[in-house]
């Protein structure tokens, strides 16, 4: 069957709603070759990009069956300087119709809609070992491998984790965080210009500090902070989207239904809870904005990290803590508690321009080596 017989247009939520979720269960997410993550958007196919200032569906239709769907969406970051910048995400295509150019026309009509919305750059992010999205962007479109994050996972267990008593957690308000932000990450790769409007979102649990025991009645005063300290915020992504583990080797069943009846029978073992519903759907809470000032301040992102997954334990459906941190990250990466197992250590981003006259530009960005920590959205994860 020829490629050129399908059709690109936008998404129709009362054509295409019922269709979609079908096309999205059929194509399988996820690093391994037998565990497959399935997204469950919970009705709303554009949950993940509907919380952007600015964002679209494409879907690809041939012969009255949706084949294929991409999402973009646009925002103002700081790269060198303030720039518009487009997101490509949830790129699916039918297995029956791949290799036919179908996710090849997605992406080239989304990036006319960007250039038609004035953006300067168009990025994504995948794994580095998915070799068809690699040849499909570097290769095909020329994007050009620009970062190399870490996606850190870990599962929620079913005792709360110990916090030393020498540090103390507490929360500020929205204003305090974005004050903060705006003076410490404000120069950070990929800062969006309205943190405000992330930090306000519904999906914002709130944003957590972390110092001395003692240290919270003059934090901040006379804008004067302590030597050591941290904060980071917290997004329910299980609010918009529930994962779900569609496939697994015959080991993980059985130690799915052994763990199961371990947790009903011995109750106090420390037993990761996604581990033991690891085929129900479950939710997550997103790490953003993860900063620390002062030598020995890892301790108190190891101390927010396990404050938010005592706050997951008590979470509807949540069963995993999920945090995104840049190469320029490595001294706080050892402080962020995650299992390897789960965890992507090396991700990839690729970068293109849509502008002839910010090639310049884009070749000095793409070129040099990251020197500053990087802001991982949460409206994107």
């Amino acid at each position: 069957m020829a490629f050129e017989d399908f059709k690109v247009r936008s998404y129709d939520g009362d054509l295409d709603r019922a269709r979609l979720e079908l096309l999205e269960r059929r194509c399988e997410v996820g690093p391994s070759q037998h565990v497959f993550l399935f997204t469950d958007t919970m009705g709303d196919p554009i949950s993940r990009i509907r919380n952007s200032p600015l964002y679209i569906m494409l879907v690809a239709e041939l012969n009255h069956e949706l084949i294929g769907a991409i999402q973009g969406s646009i925002k103002v970051v700081t790269m060198k300087d303030l720039a518009k910048v487009g997101y490509i995400l949830g790129l699916r295509v039918s297995p029956l119709h791949r290799r036919k150019g179908i996710g090849l026309s997605l992406v080239q009509h989304l990036e006319e809609w960007f250039i038609g919305n004035q953006v300067e750059y168009a990025y994504m992010a995948t794994e580095k070992d998915n070799n068809a999205s690699v040849n499909l962007f570097v290769n095909k479109l020329h994007y050009v491998k620009f970062r190399r994050p870490a996606i850190l996972v870990h599962p929620v267990r079913s005792q709360p984790l110990k916090i030393s008593s020498k540090i103390e957690i507490f929360k500020i308000n929205e204003e305090n965080a974005e004050y903060l932000y705006r003076r410490y990450m404000g120069l950070t790769e990929f800062f969006p210009a309205d943190i405000d409007k992330v930090l306000t979102n519904k999906l914002s649990l709130g944003t957590w500090v972390a110092c001395d025991q003692g240290g919270r009645d003059q934090f901040g005063q006379d804008g004067i902070f302590p030597t050591n300290w941290a904060m980071l915020s917290v997004w329910d992504s299980g609010g918009i989207f529930k994962l779900r583990i569609g496939k697994a080797p015959v080991s993980c069943l059985v130690y799915s239904k052994v763990s199961k009846l371990i947790d009903k029978v011995f109750a106090c073992f420390n037993m990761p809870a996604l581990l033991c519903n690891m085929f129900e759907p479950f939710g997550f809470y997103f790490l953003y904005g993860v900063h620390h000032e002062g030598p020995v301040s890892g301790n108190m992102v190891r101390a927010l990290c396990k404050y938010v997954h005592n706050m997951a334990r008590v979470g509807v459906d949540c069963k995993m803590v999920v945090t995104e941190v840049g190469s320029y990250d490595e001294r706080v990466r050892p402080h962020i508690p995650h299992w390897r197992l789960l965890s992507c250590l090396e991700d990839l981003w690729c970068i293109k321009a849509l502008k002839s006259d910010e090639r310049e530009s884009f070749n000095e960005l793409t070129r040099i080596p990251q020197t500053k920590p990087l802001f991982v959205d949460p409206r994107e994860v």
